[in-house]
């Protein structure tokens, strides 16, 4: 009989899962910085880097710019992601612990889908200023910088862009993509984990009495359920990502301004400028390098952080 951690209060619980859920966000971020940006610089096709590929891109950023220039716009990054993250784990607790609660009749782990749908709304739209922040200064290349930092890039897009809706450019396709790219994160990699621990409980699972369950995921278990369920996920949501790069960054340049009306509009000048592989999926190469460790890492840091503070990782298995 497994023995559950439960922690003592609501509150415990939610501290706790803040704390495990932004320190994830922080190491998957910083892991995958440099593919970050040579992919915002892909996206946005940048004038100086569109010529180049993955590879090729982050030599010359750092031929032209600096090594440290490969972490350019992490510090807005940092800022984002912990709350961020932070938000969108917790998030996902409490709406997976009501669903369980109801009895709405859905497909095994689609609570999990709902669940994670839900967090990723509520995690990006408080959030998303940061976001486009750190795209614009991720955007600029050395000796042509607009911004020079977090505070002057936010006052500076609210004072001549049209305030707060400003910085919200691009929300809309941001919320349509995060969705599925959310639900299908939350939902694969707790789908994955439940399949190892009922079929492959002596590969990628130990045993933890303490657990629901009495099993933990492996490390390489953790790993590999986390990079399958990135690569899903960003499959399905990518297109809807250019799209809304290209709106935050659209006002940075004058042959960009077109970017900057619409969702749709924006979606439909992608596609007729440049069609779907070499437009709409543009960059997505480096997505998946970045994405499957990023994602991989994430979760990873996440379940890590969790038996740390001795939150339950496991699952019912019958």
């Amino acid at each position: 009989m497994s023995l559950t951690m439960e922690p003592k209060s609501d509150l415990e619980f939610i501290l706790k899962n803040l704390l495990a859920g932004g320190v994830a966000g922080m190491c998957a971020k910083t892991t995958v910085a440099p593919l970050d940006r040579i992919k915002i610089l892909l996206q946005a096709q940048s004038v100086h880097y569109k010529q180049h590929g993955v590879f090729g891109g982050l030599m010359a950023i750092v031929k032209q710019e600096s090594l440290i220039a490969l972490y350019k716009g992490n510090g807005a990054q940092m800022v984002r992601i912990f709350p961020y993250a932070a938000t969108q784990f917790t998030s996902f607790e409490i709406y997976k612990r009501y669903l369980s609660g109801l009895s709405i009749p859905l497909v095994q782990h689609g609570d999990k889908f709902v669940a994670g749908a839900g967090a990723g709304v509520t995690a990006v739209t408080l959030t998303y200023p940061l976001d486009t922040i750190r795209a614009r200064l991720a955007f600029q290349v050395t000796g042509e910088h607009r911004y020079t930092g977090i505070v002057h890039a936010a006052t500076t897009i609210f004072k001549t862009e049209g305030g707060i809706r400003a910085l919200y450019r691009g929300f809309v396709p941001t919320m349509v993509g995060m969705v599925p790219y959310a639900g299908f994160s939350f939902y694969c990699f707790e789908s994955l984990k439940f399949f190892c621990m009922k079929y492959l409980p002596s590969t990628l699972c130990r045993k933890c009495e303490r657990n629901t369950g009495g099993l933990v995921l492996t490390v390489p278990g953790k790993l590999v359920c986390g990079g399958l369920a990135g690569a899903v996920a960003q499959s399905v949501s990518y297109p809807l990502d250019v799209t809304r790069r290209r709106m935050q960054l659209a006002c940075m340049h004058p042959s960009t301004a077109k970017f900057g009306t619409g969702m749709v509009k924006t979606l439909t000048l992608i596609y007729q400028d440049n069609g779907i592989v070499k437009g709409l999926y543009r960059g997505m190469t480096i997505n998946y390098i970045r994405a499957i460790p990023m994602v991989a890492t994430s979760f990873s840091t996440y379940e890590l952080m969790k038996q740390l503070l001795h939150l339950d990782t496991g699952m019912k298995l019958s």
